[in-house]
């Protein structure tokens, strides 16, 4: 029987969870593929025939298929992911940060959003991050402590895909990371590298430090058991209570004093901020690419929009014949990120406080700007800006000064029902505001918002509002052709998110790569002018040519947390970042 082969394959640290067709020599995740086109070796893609989970640690995707297991749907295995993702890589996501889900319904054929994004506390204005001075704090002098700290969006989220699209029980989906949070797990090196680059900003603060560093007063090293009674304490309470318990009852008693009684850096969220939170349905935005419709999540998510401005301006020229080789690929590719991004700057915000232009996705707007990158060189600095796309009603935008540094985490999710989840989700920074509650780190979101709310007395779009969300690159995304699904992907990454989902793509569907393939084909990203490029890999064989062409090229680590599911003819195909 079927059921009797269902295995989990690991593929080095980012990791699949498969229920296998019978069984082959090629879907072994050990297998290597020869080189890939850019000269890089690729690890084969894992192959399923009902379900799949692909995600960034092996206890998330083992605890999601428990549930698929049970006869749970994507939506049910969504929630067992990120609890387990809470306890194992607090760094990253968990309950006191953010999500953005994009979910396909495979009875109705539709793509719903869910947009679980924190807010910012109904006492917060532009001068959040304004020092005693007037002038904007340092990113770091903003981010630790309760200053930064937005209401938590995760729970809310969670709450709403699993009662619209779940079938097991709510408390049944805690169990595997209540019971590992009480015995304890094994800190796997990549956290214990992250505890040691921050061991500075965490010594200071005392509930983070007695978490995470030993009798001795050092960061936890790889190997160490580690266990965390408060939050099976969370997990139970959430389970037995449901979560409104995390929004009215102790937990948001603590998240509160953890916030508003730091003692340097306090911050305004209240108990009102919490009962008031909610997580809201919004239209998925879906850009048109070739032959496939990219659909992902919109404003306060800058995300989608940005994508498929990419998209729609690469679609202008011929990518499947020029190959992921030709340097004139990337100028074209890295060019139209640049113009991306400068509409993304001005124009993107929380669609609820701020008027987006209609026309960001309009193909004629689109083709006008491709037109700017018709020609074998560069832009100059000075050649890229905000474009002047239709409006509905035009209000005057301003560039705002922001920084997004990433710490976040991505699943994707089929069911054997062929429900598609694609969930990104955050703290932000890695370790957060490093205050914690409740057995969690809470997020530090709020510094996504411009810390310059206007310039010249002109208002900045993403400038903090009470309530507002800030805007964000979270780009979880499904991708279909002829109305069907044909890929879920995603990643982390702060605003280099968007180019790594944009390559993804195109090597996808451009390229004709393999899920794995394409996810491990080298990053070179330019938003902003200079082109970064992955060290260590092919990439930097490119430096010349870019230079040649006239970009300032850097040369660095770009660690993504690609993690995507290909569905071709029945047949699951999955990926899984191997730079985590």
């Amino acid at each position: 029987m079927m059921t009797d082969r269902r295995v989990l394959m690991f593929c080095i640290v980012a990791f699949l969870a498969i229920a296998p067709q019978a069984a082959r020599p090629q879907d072994v995740a050990d297998k290597v593929q020869p080189e890939a086109a850019t000269g890089t070796t690729a690890r084969a893609p894992v192959y399923a025939e009902k379900y799949m989970i692909s995600a960034a640690n092996p206890l998330a995707v083992e605890a999601g298929l428990k549930i698929l297991r049970r006869g749970g749907r994507a939506a049910d295995a969504a929630v067992a992911v990120q609890a387990m993702l809470g306890l194992v890589e607090p760094q990253s996501s968990g309950l006191g940060g953010g999500a953005f889900l994009v979910y396909y319904d495979a009875a109705l054929g539709t793509v719903a959003t869910i947009d679980g994004r924190e807010t910012a506390p109904l006492q917060a204005n532009g001068d959040l991050f304004a020092g005693p001075d007037g002038k904007p704090l340092q990113f770091f002098d903003a981010v630790v402590g309760g200053r930064s700290v937005g209401v938590p969006g995760v729970v809310r989220l969670l709450e709403k895909v699993h009662g619209r699209y779940g079938r097991l029980p709510w408390a049944a989906l805690f169990e595997d990371a209540t019971a590992l949070a009480k015995s304890g797990f094994t800190v796997s090196s990549r956290l214990a590298d992250l505890l040691e680059a921050d061991r500075d900003r965490l010594a200071g603060q005392s509930e983070a430090r007695g978490y995470f560093f030993d009798s001795d007063g050092a960061p936890l090293k790889a190997g160490a058991i580690l266990k965390n009674p408060h939050y099976a304490e969370t997990l139970t309470t959430l389970a037995q209570g449901g979560p409104g318990e995390f929004y009215s009852g102790a937990i948001a008693d603590k998240i509160i004093d953890a916030v508003r009684l730091h003692a340097t850096n306090p911050g305004l969220l209240t108990i009102e901020d919490m009962q008031t939170y909610k997580a809201k349905e919004r239209p998925a935005v879906c850009a048109p690419y070739r032959d496939f419709q990219v659909c992902g999540m919109g404003p306060p998510s800058s995300g989608a929009l940005t994508i498929g401005q990419i998209l729609g301006m690469v679609a202008q020229f011929d990518l499947a014949a020029l190959g992921p080789d030709d340097p004139q690929s990337w100028r074209i590719i890295g060019e139209a990120t640049r113009l991306a991004f400068a509409d993304r700057g001005r124009y993107m915000a929380d669609s609820d406080f701020v008027t987006i232009p209609k026309g960001l996705l309009n193909a004629e707007y689109l083709a006008g700007r491709a037109r700017l990158i018709q020609r074998d060189t560069a832009l100059g600095k000075n050649e890229v800006d905000a474009g002047d796309p239709p409006w509905d009603k035009a209000e005057l935008r301003l560039n705002g000064i922001s920084l997004e540094i990433p710490s976040t985490s991505h699943f994707s999710i089929v069911d054997d029902d062929g429900n598609i989840v694609s969930v990104t989700s955050s703290i932000e920074n890695a370790f957060g505001s490093r205050q914690m509650a409740a057995g969690f780190l809470l997020n530090n979101q709020l510094t996504d918002f411009s810390f310059v709310p206007q310039i010249g007395g002109e208002a900045v779009a993403n400038r903090v509002e009470p309530g507002k969300r800030p805007r964000s690159s979270m780009s979880p995304t499904i991708i279909l052709k002829d109305g069907k699904p044909v890929y879920v992907l995603g990643s982390p990454g702060g605003s280099r998110i968007i180019p790594y989902v944009a390559k993804t793509v195109i090597a996808l569907i451009d390229w004709g790569m393999n899920m794995q393939a394409a996810i491990d084909l080298p990053h070179m990203v330019n938003r902003f002018g200079t082109y970064d490029l992955e060290a260590g890999t092919t990439a930097e064989a490119m430096a010349d040519d870019l230079t040649a062409i006239g970009f300032e090229v850097k040369i660095g680590d770009l660690n993504s947390g690609l993690h995507g599911i290909a569905i071709r003819d029945g047949t699951l195909e999955g990926g899984a970042d191997s730079r985590r």
